[in-house]
């Protein structure tokens, strides 16, 4: 048997954006440009891959700024690059924040080992976000306001959630000053917020307060410059079998709900249904919002005595649903007794423990 090489051709025309196009970056999760070319041709008639490759003006894509798959895992011949991945191609082709700049773009198509890159370039005109340029690898809360305290060496760690982004569960206390910091440290760089929403490097005397008391999930994004606040109302033990909450949890402090109550199994004709998850009440815009924590790894069967402790590792859920992404309780928890906590704490896995007494 002889392998042949498959011969694709090259992209002739980009469609999508115009040349010289204009973006100005907006700092949203879901804000995004679309791109789109005309499909290449491959010689055994299979569907050619697709690259978006970025560089400098003048530059010859041999070492890009950035480059991603286009739609459908690389087969369609566009693509929806968020305006965050925008923001790195501008900062990387020299770009300062807040400003505006010029990059290139063209499309890489291949089959097999063959690649072959557009003759067609396009210009793009990015005005960037106002995002940090040396971004922090650690984040803490700290201040009288805070859990911690006004001890540095007590400053409670955020969880780094992606490079330049970061997340904690934590009570703030209204009317007393908190503030974010880089390390555990006298000399630490300070962040604050004055609307809930910008993120900005504060100076020494510079403090934030909350005007509610109350326990929150606080997001920053030094890629963007932005931070978010939703409060948590509550969280309760969902059981799937009765489509309701069991029982809450309430808050302990420091990332830790825990809650006591006994949990019997709905018996079925097949056997006795254990699932379960957890469902939470936060507040956005003055209104409650529903949301759930499930099984961080797939699982569809019982934990034992000797289950990896990912087992109970969770994660925040994109849809409420009776069933997806459940757990399943051990034998030993039906009809007992059951002390069951969330631990949402930055220095480790979230994750939750079940305790029959």
């Amino acid at each position: 048997m002889n392998y042949s090489d498959v011969q694709v051709t090259a992209v002739n025309t980009l469609f999508e954006p115009l040349d010289n196009k204009a973006v100005k970056l907006v700092s949203s999760s879901t804000a995004s440009l679309f791109f789109e070319w005309e499909a290449a041709l491959s010689e055994d008639g299979g569907a050619p891959l697709y690259e978006i490759v970025f560089d400098k003006v003048g530059g010859d894509f041999s070492k890009p700024l950035y480059k991603l798959m286009s739609n459908n895992k690389g087969f369609a011949n566009n693509a929806y690059v968020t305006h965050k991945v925008l923001n790195a191609v501008a900062i990387s082709s020299g770009v300062n924040p807040g400003e505006s700049g010029e990059v290139q773009w063209t499309v890489i198509a291949s089959r097999g080992i063959n690649r072959v890159q557009s003759s067609a370039v396009r210009r793009l005109n990015i005005s960037s976000l106002e995002g940090f340029a040396d971004i922090p690898d650690e984040l803490y809360v700290s201040g009288e306001g805070s859990e911690g305290g006004t001890s540095v060496a007590t400053a409670l760690p955020f969880k780094q959630t992606a490079t330049g982004e970061f997340e904690i569960y934590t009570r703030l206390e209204a009317g007393k000053s908190y503030v974010f910091l880089d390390r555990k440290d006298a000399n630490a760089r300070k962040f604050f917020t004055d609307d809930q929403a910008k993120l900005k490097e504060a100076t020494d005397d510079t403090n934030m307060q909350v005007s509610q008391t109350g326990v929150y999930r606080i997001t920053l994004d030094f890629n963007v410059a932005t931070v978010s606040f939703t409060e948590i109302r509550s969280i309760g033990l969902w059981f799937s079998p009765e489509n309701k909450i069991l029982f809450n949890l309430p808050y302990q402090g420091k990332g830790i709900w825990s809650g006591t109550g006994t949990v019997t199994f709905r018996q079925e004709s097949w056997g006795r249904d254990e699932r379960y998850k957890f469902q939470l009440t936060t507040v956005a815009n003055g209104n409650n919002v529903t949301q759930q924590f499930g099984a961080k790894n797939p699982t569809d069967s019982r934990p034992t005595a000797a289950s990896d402790p990912s087992y109970y590792h969770l994660k925040l859920l994109n849809a409420v649903t009776q069933w997806d992404d459940k757990w399943k309780f051990d034998g030993a928890v039906d009809g007992k007794s059951t002390t069951i906590s969330v631990v949402l704490q930055g220095d480790k896995e979230y994750t939750h423990i079940v305790k029959v007494n």
